[in-house]
């Protein structure tokens, strides 16, 4: 049996478990860190990202959490000049409501009552609304902008359907290449020392440190290890006694070729907030409503379609995003995709984007379908931190913000490593935070999960 030995071992080579493996390097040069999956880095779930960031949240703690991670990818991009891509067009969120009230009073919540950072424009002239014309981040605005004239969104988002009547325009928003996000970090990683090995883990015995049993026989022994391991997270940490309160949920995309013009390229990431009823045909409702299993899809379903350009202003593609499913299920390495799905997705973002309507029952040849499993907690707030094993750390349930989150996880994740003094947003995203009962009491009400 081969066996190796490291002072801490990773397990997982996603965005996140490389994040982790990277910053604790970078912390501390001269310890042996080490890396482990059964496949090449950067696939499977990583290799679904949405490849987006955003710093809203309607929690300060994860607003500064997002806030830092963003710091950091703007670090990795200026030494890198921009191998990542980080463009800083914002996000979008069009409704049809008009209540200010309770839109105001949700981003307070994550950004304060700071006047600055929540900028209302009521009329049709905004003077001192910056256009989304610009995508470098070193000259893009903070905080978020409201659009409340229809004139004015009009003018300034001229593809989005007349009905919308509120736009919050989130300013540190835009796109990020997690591949090559990755890539970086895991090239500095092996250039500081690190080792990489490839192998399923199949067991982790406990006794002087952990002994990682991996398929076929080797084995990795280890002071310190950090489950990384994705949507195999619970798995993982189950080896070990433990269980962890996170679920996976597949969730799906569609990507493909803007042959008929239809999306502006200068459109930042948009996403239409307002639950709908997707506009079949009468023959084409009734044979959606004579199946069960497709039945609901006929009536009135969830907001928050995802729509950008994919591959900057002189790409040709269209990625479409919808977090429809809630349905928990065990994470596989095939994921079933829903057919369905590409139509679903495609009309429901034509509500918003009417142009895209051309595509209805003929989307292009070239399109990718593709889907990855969401790992959370029922708070959607991440585990990075310590579990009930000494010796033991997690870092995971990044549902849908991986790629975002992945920098102030790997530093978070180094600092509890390296038993740096946590602070209280370090204590609220770790597994700890299941021991204050007014917390969790807080988050489970629903309001700050911040999905989109």
């Amino acid at each position: 049996m081969e066996r190796r030995q490291t002072d801490v071992l990773v397990i997982g080579a996603g965005i996140i478990g490389i994040a982790c493996a990277y910053y604790l390097k970078k912390a501390a040069p001269s310890l042996a860190v080490a890396l482990v999956d059964r496949g090449a880095p950067l696939g499977f779930t990583s290799a679904q990202s949405g490849e987006n960031y955003r710093n809203w949240w309607p929690h300060p703690v994860m607003k500064r959490f997002t806030d830092r991670s963003t710091d950091l990818m703007q670090e990795i991009a200026g030494e890198t000049d921009n191998r990542i891509s980080l463009t800083r067009r914002g996000y979008v969120l069009a409704t049809r409501s008009a209540d200010l009230d309770a839109i105001l009073a949700d981003l307070k919540a994550g950004y304060g009552d700071d006047a600055s950072a929540i900028r209302v424009h009521d009329t049709a002239q905004a003077p001192d609304y910056a256009n989304p014309l610009e995508d470098d981040w070193r000259r893009v605005p903070g905080g978020v902008d409201v659009l409340a004239d229809p004139r004015l969104i009009r003018a300034t988002f001229p593809w989005l359907t007349g009905d919308i009547r509120t736009v919050l325009h989130i300013r540190r928003a835009g796109h990020v290449d997690g591949q090559q996000l990755g890539a970086a970090m895991l090239e500095r990683f092996r250039e500081s020392g690190g080792t990489r090995h490839t192998g399923m883990v199949r067991s982790i015995d406990r006794g002087e440190g952990f002994r990682v049993g991996l398929e076929g026989g080797g084995e990795i022994r280890c002071d310190r290890l950090v489950d990384a391991a994705g949507p195999f997270l619970g798995e993982i940490a189950a080896m070990l006694g433990i269980d962890l309160p996170v679920t996976n949920v597949l969730q799906q995309k569609v990507a493909f070729e803007d042959t008929a013009g239809a999306i502006d390229r200068r459109m930042p990431f948009t996403i239409d907030l307002d639950p709908l009823t997707i506009d079949w045909d009468a023959d084409e409702r009734a044979a959606l409503l004579s199946d069960p299993s497709t039945a609901a899809y006929a009536g009135e379903m969830r907001g928050a379609i995802h729509c950008r350009p994919d591959g900057g202003e002189t790409g040709r593609w269209i990625k479409l995003g919808w977090a429809i499913n809630d349905s928990p299920s065990r994470p596989t390495f095939e994921p079933e995709l829903n057919p369905y799905f590409p139509e679903l997705v495609l009309r429901a973002a034509a509500r918003a984007q009417p142009a895209l309507r051309a595509y209805y029952g003929h989307l292009p040849r070239a399109m990718s379908h593709y889907g990855g499993f969401y790992t959370m907690t029922e708070e959607n707030w991440p585990l990075v931190g310590p579990m009930s094993v000494e010796g033991a750390f997690v870092a995971g349930a990044f549902s849908g913000f991986g790629t975002m989150a992945a920098c102030a996880a790997g530093e978070l994740c180094a600092a509890w490593v390296l038993g740096e003094a946590p602070t209280d947003d370090a204590i609220a995203l770790s597994p700890l935070r299941f021991e204050d009962a007014a917390l969790m009491s807080g988050l489970r009400g629903g309001a700050s999960r911040g999905i989109l």
